[in-house]
This record gives C-alpha cells, structure tokens and sequence, in this order.
C-alpha cells in the first residue's frame, strides 16, 4: 500500500460492517457523535496492518475499538462532566417506545465503568461468547463473568432507579 491508498478489501470490510461496528460504539461511548470518530479512529488504526489481518478482521478490529474507547475513555475522563440532554425522537411515534427503551438502556449503559460496559455490550448486545470477549479485552474469563454479573446488576438499579421498563 503506497500513501493514502488502501485495498479494496478493506472498503469492503468497511462498507459491510460499519453499522454493526457503529452500533457498538454507540453502546460503547453513550454518544452517537463519539461512536462515529471512534469507529474512524479505530479503522484508521487497523489500516498499516492490513495486509495481515484482511483473512478474519472482524476480530482485530473490534479490539482496537474496544480497546482505543478505553483509552479514551481515560484520556478524557478528568475534564468531562455528565450533563442531562433532551434527544429529539428519529423515529415515527409508532417506534416511540422502542426508542425509550433504547434511550433508557444507553443512559444507563453510561452509568457503568468503560471495561464494565465493554463486557456488557461486547457479552450481551454483540453476543459474544465469554472467550472471545475475554480475548478482545485482554482480560481473563472469570474477569468477564464478574465484570458481566455486575455490571448487569448496576444496570438493573440504575434501571429501577429511573422506573424505566427495558428487559436486561
């Protein structure tokens, strides 16, 4: 690969699973906006290697976005501060209660520690099994038994804590 050129089969890649890498993301950082630069980002990264990952990328690339989220995550933690924001509905009100839950879920996914929501989302949303998410995160499996039982049991009390009705 010479200069800004890169193979067809990561376009490909790309165009194929951008939505389902976004929809991570989103989980991920709670932020539609955040997902999208870290989806970029994360692509950006798997780029050089290619060459050498293009068999079975999928893998790869969802540790680089799990792991630069993390990273961050810690970076930016110290000069964030949680404000409460009134989204606009996208959708038609007969998706109107989809969409609470979703909002529901994502406030509350936000409420949960980055690794803890990694696990969750990687384990739960993206139905992963235990190994592979242990694999994606660098962590060992009983890691990812333990951070997934309690951020499920953060997520049901924030949940209640609200009176929202979404099913975890």
């Amino acid at each position: 690969m010479r200069g800004s050129e890169t193979p067809d089969s990561f376009t490909e890649f790309v165009v194929a699973r951008r939505e389902a890498l976004l929809r991570t993301a989103t989980m991920l950082t709670g932020d539609p906006h955040d997902a999208e630069d870290l989806v970029q980002v994360a692509l950006a990264r798997c780029v050089p290697r290619w060459s050498r990952i293009e068999d079975d990328p999928e893998p790869y690339v969802r540790t680089v976005l799990v792991r630069e989220n993390v990273t961050r995550w810690r970076r930016r933690r110290w000069r964030e501060t949680t404000v409460t924001t009134l989204l606009e509905p996208d959708a038609a009100p007969d998706h109107a209660g989809a969409l609470g839950e979703v909002d529901a879920l994502r406030r509350a996914l936000a409420g949960l520690a980055p690794k803890q929501r990694a696990v969750v989302v990687l384990r739960y949303v993206e139905d992963l099994p235990e190994d592979e998410v242990a694999h994606l995160l660098g962590v060992r499996r009983g890691t990812v038994k333990s951070q997934a039982h309690d951020g499920l049991k953060r997520l049901r009390a924030l949940l209640d804590q609200t009176g929202e009705k979404v099913s975890v």
